[in-house]
């Protein structure tokens, strides 16, 4: 395996996950303060196959990183936060994180997420390419969805739960089976996640006219892509 970026300022916990990281066969770096992890990051950059960012961190905290690192690569990003609040969890997402985890855990469970996680990218790989419908075009090469040939900006899981929706059309999705399709077996999540990223997705789309496709809401169970 390739490296792995650990930025959190409280060095017993890098210590700590540094020495389970190289028994999973990574090289660790370590980063103390949001500046110095996007040093590394730029120094390293496709060497690195995964991130654990720490929230609160001196100079730049974790979401500023994040920021910085989605605007030029989609490795994937664990979050790392020592509070359990909604808001903090769904801005990680929002801003293109892959997973979260809070404080305090175990070494193990940090490192079963980085194996689940990395599991659902190889799953991607293999399965990348392009899907058109109507005016809506999504690229998973690139992660790019356009309508109308207008750029829409959204999440990783946005275009990943719009993908899944729309390329099986008319079929109806329980919150479990997106769970489980998009955010993976292992993750620690309930049915909310899903619904708070519809309902962003949607918010997004809509910025867009398309009367010929829409995502629906099937009451009590869950949602499907329809053509109008």
């Amino acid at each position: 395996m390739g490296k792995i970026l650990i930025a959190d300022d409280n060095e017993q916990i890098t210590s700590i996950l540094s020495n389970y990281a190289q028994k999973e066969g990574f090289e660790p770096i370590v980063s103390l303060d949001g500046e110095d992890a996007i040093a590394k990051f730029n120094k390293y950059g496709a060497e690195i196959q995964i991130i654990l960012l720490d929230v609160m961190m001196p100079k730049k905290d974790g979401f500023e990183v994040c920021r910085e690192i989605r605007q030029k690569s989609m490795v994937p990003i664990i979050m790392v936060t020592a509070r359990g609040e909604d808001f903090e969890k769904i801005m990680g997402l929002d801003i293109g994180a892959d997973d979260y985890i809070v404080k305090p855990f175990s070494a193990g469970e940090v490192m079963a997420r980085i194996r689940a996680t990395l599991r659902r990218m190889q799953m991607e790989k293999q399965t990348k390419n392009s899907f058109t419908i109507d005016n809506l075009v999504i690229d998973l090469d690139e992660y790019n969805v356009t309508i109308d040939g207008q750029k829409m900006n959204l999440t990783k899981k946005e275009v990943e739960l719009l993908w899944t929706l729309a390329k099986n059309k008319n079929k109806v999705f329980t919150r479990e089976n997106l769970l489980d399709s998009i955010w993976g077996y292992d993750y620690f999540g309930d049915s909310r996640t899903v619904d708070s990223h519809i309902k962003r997705l949607r918010a997004k789309l809509e910025a867009v006219p398309h009367e010929k496709w829409e995502i629906k809401t099937i009451w009590g169970v869950g949602y499907r892509f329809e053509e109008n």
